[in-house]
């Protein structure tokens, strides 16, 4: 059953902080919030173009939807009740912050069909979260996390790579903290400078560096390895890209880029390959070079992932015969499905 997921924005609703990389106006794209009568229009318009037997949520996101008053909450889920009683709508799924989740706020959400919570977490370093001015801790993530899953409430979690003071090592330890608490699901968000952040002030004054494009999607291939090799679903790697997310607009520095997952994928098709080749040339890892250069290999994937494997503007190609020596082509194996490849010497 594909899944769906209607989403309300209720843009930097309920939270007191301001992080430093924070403009969730402009994040999501939605300068005015939404009022509680215009969930019923936003849902029938996604319905009329989701296929019908589809697994929906109508997802609240954008601001900390836990920490606005309980009476705005209330009126605002009460409009997706009746979908979910007439079995249209499967539940509710909403983005909140750690230290905004309790045993009441749980008990009040399940009343109403909450499905699944996505926790803000950003970072399990509590230096990184400090520099952030998160306003919460290590600790308080972990204890929401495993309360939301006491409570049978599916759990999310979503983190952010780059951030001040923040390193690849610090990222990897903040991945690993992550699947000890068995989320369902995960995001990854390199961090981008946005207009009218602190960030963006230390950043115009030199006080911080953003990572480039291919750090972050590099980084991002070996996080999307850990995740998958604990059986954890990453639903998301970069921010999407709308009218205020875009080069020219919002985004003042950062790893911006419109394809960003499809870069992160293409790292890890890469990764998968190279680990393959250096076992089969004998190679150690850690050799840039290759005493076979120039040596040509194919390399048979699902005819769905020739992309990845080849890479934006034949990347992968390019770093097989710069770091390999090797000469690289690709080629469709209808027998192969995602994640597997097959190599030939």
């Amino acid at each position: 059953m594909k899944k769906y997921n209607i989403p309300i924005f209720v843009p930097h609703k309920g939270c007191p902080y301001d992080c430093v990389f924070c403009n969730q106006r402009r994040i999501t794209g939605h300068i005015r919030e939404t009022i509680p009568n215009e969930v019923n229009e936003i849902i029938e318009r996604h319905l009329a173009t989701i296929p019908v037997g589809s697994r929906i949520e109508v997802a609240f996101f954008g601001g900390s939807f836990t920490g606005i008053p309980i009476e705005e909450q209330n009126a605002l889920m009460e409009r997706v009740m009746p979908y979910i009683k007439s079995g249209r709508i499967s539940g509710i799924r909403l983005s909140t912050r750690p230290d905004y989740i309790n045993d009441e706020i749980l008990e009040n959400l399940k009343r109403y069909n909450v499905t699944t919570i996505e926790l803000g977490v950003q970072s399990m370093s509590d230096i990184v979260l400090c520099a952030a001015n998160r306003g919460h801790t290590r600790a308080d993530a972990e204890a929401a996390a495993r309360l939301i899953k006491e409570y049978d409430i599916a759990l999310g979690l979503q983190m952010m790579t780059g951030l001040p003071g923040d390193t690849e090592e610090l990222a990897i330890d903040t991945a690993e903290r992550m699947i000890a608490l068995k989320p369902e699901c995960v995001r990854i968000y390199p961090t981008l400078v946005i207009k009218d952040t602190y960030l963006e002030k230390l950043y115009r004054s030199g006080l911080y560096t953003p990572q480039t494009v291919d750090e972050a999607a590099r980084l991002a291939a070996k996080l999307i390895a850990m995740f998958e090799a604990s059986g954890i679903t990453v639903i998301r790697v970069g921010l999407q890209p709308t009218e205020e997310i875009n080069e020219g607009a919002s985004v003042v520095a950062g790893p911006f880029h419109p394809a960003f997952g499809e870069l992160a994928e293409s790292a890890v098709y890469y990764n998968i390959a190279k680990e393959k080749l250096c076992k089969m040339l004998a190679l150690s890892k850690r050799e840039e070079a290759c005493s076979k250069r120039d040596r040509e290999v194919i390399i048979y994937v699902s005819p769905r992932e020739i992309s990845k494997m080849t890479g934006n503007r034949r990347s992968n190609i390019d770093r097989f015969k710069d770091e390999l020596g090797l000469k690289i082509k690709i080629k469709p194996d209808n027998g192969l499905a995602y994640r597997e490849l097959r190599i030939e010497l």
